[in-house]
């Protein structure tokens, strides 16, 4: 019995060029007026397949892999920025302020940042350890660890 409809050539060789440029089954189905049986049906006689779980698996496998470096990346500046932050507090700092009925500019430079702002400082470098380990944890606990440990001897020594 036959189609009351059936594929012309034309939308054979259609079928071909559609999937060649990488449209899905519904897309030409959508293209050609017809349905996503009917297409997965011609395009399995000319020797094509729909089936991209490879092809989107890989995809996937590759975004995974680009997500972990930029995750990487930003440990490693997270990172910097604690180092930057934690220098702060050995440096000449101008603390300012803004007062009195008059509100006058007082500003006076320390030798290196007062208690209260080392203590800001330590805490948003702490932050961004505690974000760069959690982006780029270390292999083994030993790692971070040792890392912490030379991190606080830096602190203790002044420099």
């Amino acid at each position: 019995m036959a189609k009351a409809n059936p594929v012309t050539d034309q939308e054979r060789a259609r079928i071909r060029e559609l999937h060649g440029e990488g449209k899905g089954r519904n897309a030409i189905a959508k293209e050609l007026g017809r349905s996503g049986r009917t297409i997965s049906e011609e395009a399995a006689k000319l020797g094509l397949s729909f089936a991209r779980a490879a092809e989107v698996k890989a995809a996937t496998e590759v975004r995974q892999a680009d997500l972990a470096a930029l995750r990487t990346e930003l440990a490693l500046d997270l990172t910097y920025d604690a180092m930057k932050l934690r220098a702060q507090m050995w440096k000449p700092t101008v603390v300012y302020s803004f007062g009195g009925k008059e509100n006058t500019y007082n500003s006076h430079t320390f030798d290196e940042a007062p208690a209260a702002e080392k203590r800001a400082l330590m805490g948003t470098a702490g932050m961004a350890i505690d974000r760069s380990l959690k982006l780029s944890p270390p292999e083994s606990d030993t790692e971070g660890l040792a890392a912490v440990d030379a991190w606080l001897k830096g602190m203790m020594g002044g420099s």
